[in-house]
């Protein structure tokens, strides 16, 4: 709120909640009595009256230089002056042209009613939602108002996105999908994803024997709850025409996907504040989206990928050329292809999260564990294990607890550096396990190709991750994996090739794609890459030895003194011949090369 000269009010937070309380009755009047249970209902209510007496005095103090007084108290009432004070909610009582009074509604209940305060009592949390509630109502009638405007210049993009956040709020509300689908002029969607009778092919369905399956099926009931789908719309380094008509791309396949029942679209301004947001990840999570649609745009055109946000899972990615000398004529059949990708990945990976959500303990406890992974250390990773043994007592047969844990395993054997063969027999004992209870799924033949490898068998571990890339191309940690693997397997080139591919489909990579990028440029002999990716990583601990026999292999002596120092607090114990006894390379050369960068570094 802000005076009259543009300067924000000075009252305290309850003040101001207050106020808006006042004004957005209709009276602009309320009781004392009503105020005090309002702002303190949490406490009894002698404490309750004596809070509010406070900050009225404090109002009073604040207001006491002022020409024109906002509040008037006495005894019994507070009341607001409504020929002193204006508000943004002036708009839902406002007249004026109905395609202009729809687009500051939908302008206004964008932001969100009060969205920077958070409630501190269940009367202030209720009644904010009640507002919310009536705002979402007051935008819907002005939509319907303003559809006979539709033919004018702009009127179409104005009612198309109101539209999207009345389905955003409300996923269920068919009459405002319908509208959404004629003003898109009809969608592909439908078109191309149905069956004889036009019933849109989007639905996971569970047959009679409860099991859950996909496939052309007629509509059903919408689930209580939808996963929630987010396109954030493209990045690129120079913004140009090509990028402005890739915004306008994505919005139309934000309009197409609102075709899907099964699925909840975040409006396209939502999405907006979430791709500028620093902490996406923390902001995806509290709005609790289930898929991304993350996009970019490049001089080779639109690179698109579909992430399913809980395991963090590259479930479906393609690049999209967009020639700007054919994009204006292009834009509706690249948009209908990328809808139409995009609802079938969204199908297909409905099973796995049915499977996730019937198991809700399980899955936090993964979800935990999977979390900690993000840090190779060992209280990280046996912090890790504990919460993925957790999940398994909760579902005895959840395979990716078992990938996970076959994880840490190996993690372990890695970071003690000391050739603990029981760590990495146990890894290959769950990772089995895993692929047992669903040989589908990628994850489970990744940890069994990861653990061959440090058992030495390189070839059952190219041929493990091999698989595992063709059960999911789009994977970006397998894909890391398997260029891992390509490193020991004396193939540096093609380990670089594919873990630039990885950090492609990944780009606020990983610090272990990183690490597996610094050993393969090591071994091409490429050391100031290996030294660069090395210092790209935020914890640095693992990648101490690979930068120190960097260093040394281009006479860097003083660097290489600083990582072998680093690397030998870490682990005092540390000994190079034994470390190149069990670590797995196909060719000597690699282990020779190792060898002399290691010793020229002063292990």
């Amino acid at each position: 709120m802000t005076e009259t000269n543009g300067e924000p009010v000075r009252y305290p937070i309850k003040g101001l909640l207050m106020m808006a309380h006042i004004y957005a009755g209709a009276s602009h009047e309320l009781s004392r009595y009503e105020l005090a249970q309002f702002l303190w209902s949490d406490v009894e209510p002698e404490l309750a009256r004596l809070n509010l007496r406070k900050m009225l005095s404090r109002i009073r103090e604040i207001d006491g230089g002022r020409a024109e007084i906002a509040f008037d108290f006495t005894a019994a009432t507070v009341r607001l002056d409504p020929q002193v004070v204006s508000s943004d909610l002036d708009v839902f009582r406002a007249g004026g042209a109905p395609l202009d009074r729809l687009h500051a509604i939908a302008e206004l209940t964008q932001r969100g009613f009060i969205g920077n305060i958070k409630p501190a009592t269940k009367p202030i949390d209720a009644w904010i939602r009640a507002q919310r509630d009536a705002q979402a109502l007051h935008l819907r009638q002005a939509l319907l108002e303003a559809l006979p405007e539709v033919q004018k210049p702009g009127a179409a993009r104005i009612i198309s996105s109101a539209a999207l956040q009345i389905l955003e709020r409300d996923p269920n509300d068919e009459q405002v999908r319908a509208l959404l689908h004629q003003l898109s002029g009809g969608s592909s969607l439908g078109e191309r994803l149905a069956t004889g009778d036009g019933h849109p092919r989007v639905e996971v369905k569970r047959s009679e024997s409860g099991s859950a399956s996909t496939g052309i099926e007629s509509i059903s009931a919408a689930p209580l709850i939808l996963p929630r789908l987010v396109l954030l719309p493209p990045t690129a380094k120079h913004a140009d025409a090509g990028l402005a008509l890739a915004n306008a791309l994505i919005e139309d396949v934000t309009i197409e996907l609102c075709a899907l029942r099964n699925i909840s679209i975040v409006a396209p301004h939502t999405a907006g504040q979430i791709r500028r947001d620093s902490e996406k990840a923390a902001v995806v999570a509290r709005h609790s989206i289930a898929y991304l649609l993350d996009t970019r745009f490049s001089e080779e055109g639109l690179f698109a990928q579909l992430i399913y946000f809980p395991t963090d899972e590259i479930i479906w990615a393609n690049r999209f050329a967009m020639d700007p000398d054919i994009l204006p004529r292009q834009r509706r059949v690249i948009a209908q292809q990328l809808t139409v990708s995009v609802a079938r990945e969204l199908a297909e990976n409905e099973e796995e999260r049915l499977r996730f959500e019937a198991n809700p303990a399980a899955y936090h406890a993964y979800l935990v564990g999977s979390s900690l992974m993000s840090k190779l250390t060992l209280p990280h990773i046996r912090r890790a294990r504990k919460a993925f043994k957790q999940s398994l007592s909760y579902k005895a047969d959840f395979s990716a607890s078992f990938t996970g844990l076959a994880r840490t395993f190996t993690s372990e054997w890695l970071v003690r550096a000391q050739g603990n063969n029981e760590l990495l027999h146990l890894a290959e004992q769950h990772a089995l396990r895993a692929i047992e209870r669903d040989p589908q799924s990628a994850a489970g033949h990744r940890e069994l190709g990861v653990t061959k490898l440090y058992l030495g068998d390189v070839d059952a571990s190219v041929a493990a991750l091999h698989l595992a890339e063709e059960l999911s191309p789009h994977f970006a940690d397998v894909i890391y994996s398997h260029a891992d693997t390509l490193v020991h397997a004396s193939r540096p080139g093609d380990a670089l090739a594919k873990i630039r591919k990885a950090i492609s489909l990944n780009p606020i990579a990983p610090d272990a794609y990183l690490w597996c990028a610094a050993g393969a440029s090591f071994f091409l002999e490429q050391y100031e890459e290996a030294i660069a990716y090395v210092e790209a990583m935020k914890d640095k601990a693992p990648a101490h030895r690979i930068a120190a026999a960097s260093c040394a292999m281009i006479g860097d002596r003083k660097r290489a003194l600083f990582h072998r120092q680093r690397a030998e607090s870490i682990n005092p114990v540390f000994d190079v011949e034994k470390w190149l006894a069990i670590i797995p390379f196909k060719e000597h050369w690699q282990k020779e090369l190792y060898r002399e960068g290691l010793l020229k570094a002063g292990f």
